[in-house]
Formats: structure tokens, C-alpha cells, sequence
């Protein structure tokens, strides 16, 4: 009973073992140039500049939906000649 579990048991802790040395290891490069966080700063301010217009045009259609008063077209009407 004993030599059957040591027979399973080895081989699961050495199984184990072998992700945890993997991890250790570290690349050599730890960052990155400058080129690449100006695209990442211009991605960011492309983002923003994005979400500016998008959230007045939100709030201005939630405005639009909840206002109780229902508005006139913009355009003047125009009257029907010959007639009534």
C-alpha cells in the first residue's frame, strides 16, 4: 500500500515542481522604448477625444427622451396656396 502511493505521489510533486522553476525566470528586457508609450499616450488621448462628444450627445438624447414638453420642427411651416 505504501510503495503504491509513493509510486503516485512522486511523480505528482515533481510534476509540480517543474511550472514553479519555469516562473522564476525573468526577460531580460523589463520595458519598453519610447516609441512604444507615445503610441500608448496617443491612443489614450484618441480615446478621450472620443468620449467627450459622445457623452454630450448622450445626455442630450437622454434630455430629448425625458423632457415633458414635445417641441416644434425647427423649420417654419409653410402655408398651402389656393386654397383654404
Amino acid at each position: 500500500m505504501k510503495s503504491t502511493i509513493l509510486k503516485i505521489l512522486i511523480p505528482m510533486l515533481a510534476g509540480s515542481a517543474v511550472p514553479v522553476f519555469a516562473a522564476v525566470t525573468r526577460p531580460v528586457h523589463g520595458g519598453g522604448s519610447m516609441l512604444i508609450w507615445f503610441f500608448i499616450g496617443f491612443g489614450v488621448m484618441v480615446l478621450l477625444f472620443q468620449t467627450t462628444p459622445a457623452i454630450v450627445m448622450f445626455f442630450s438624447m437622454l434630455k430629448g427622451v425625458f423632457s415633458r414638453t414635445s417641441l416644434e420642427t425647427s423649420l417654419p411651416s409653410q402655408k398651402v396656396r389656393g386654397g383654404k
